[in-house]
């Protein structure tokens, strides 16, 4: 498979690339990826945005499409890092698109060929409702330098359930007050969506400055 199309922020050039995968119903220029990708490319971190197949299907003709079938979102994970360089490239996406790829990040590690990070935003344990350990995941065991941002009462995953689940070395949780899954909190909480987004947005370019 070939790369994707990539929609580029931050400099042409640098020593890492972020790329970050949309979820399964808003593209790669939906307000939150929009949101993250400029915030992150203004503090001098390459984002690089892309799109499944489906996705990129339903900007050419404009129908809405499910999600295409795990062998292909995973065979493009594989293309993105190939074109970047599994050494350069930190994974990153927004729920099924970050899941996607922290089954690609697992294989990569088991391949001893890992990538130099990864960022999942909102990452869908299970579907809501349905208990933990109703999906297959890989984040157990994963020694892959990762940082995990939940909203605290994400459905698919909410931080009364994580803090109870065994996380790999690797790997990093950090929680957004009272945020859904798209990080946004209640108004009565106190919190608000852009300071989510924007405390979000610190914690991501730490860690990737980090590496």
């Amino acid at each position: 498979m070939t790369a994707p199309a990539f929609l580029f922020n931050g400099p042409k050039k640098a020593s890492v690339t972020l790329a970050l995968a949309h979820g399964a119903g808003a593209a790669m220029d939906s307000d939150f990826m929009t949101y993250f990708a400029e915030a992150l490319g203004a503090q001098g971190i390459r984002v690089a945005r892309f799109e499944f197949p489906y996705m990129a299907k339903r900007r050419d003709d404009g129908k809405k499409r499910p999600p295409d079938r795990a062998p292909i979102l995973l065979d493009t994970w594989r293309a993105v890092i190939d074109e970047f360089g599994a050494e350069q490239c930190i994974v990153a996406g927004k729920s099924m698109g970050g899941r996607m790829a922290s089954l690609v990040a697992a294989e990569l590690e088991a391949a001893k060929t890992p990538v130099r990070g990864a960022v999942y935003l909102g990452y869908p344990f299970h579907a809501p409702g349905k208990p933990m350990g109703s999906r297959d995941l890989p984040l157990s065991a994963m020694k892959t330098p990762t940082l995990l941002l939940q909203g605290e009462r994400d459905t698919f995953g909410p931080r009364d359930e994580l803090e109870k689940y065994k996380f790999g070395r690797g790997i990093r949780v950090a929680y957004l007050p009272d945020g859904d899954h798209s990080f946004v909190p209640r108004k009565s909480s106190g919190h608000t969506k852009e300071g989510n987004w924007d405390e979000g947005v610190a914690k991501i370019a730490a860690f990737v400055q980090g590496l």
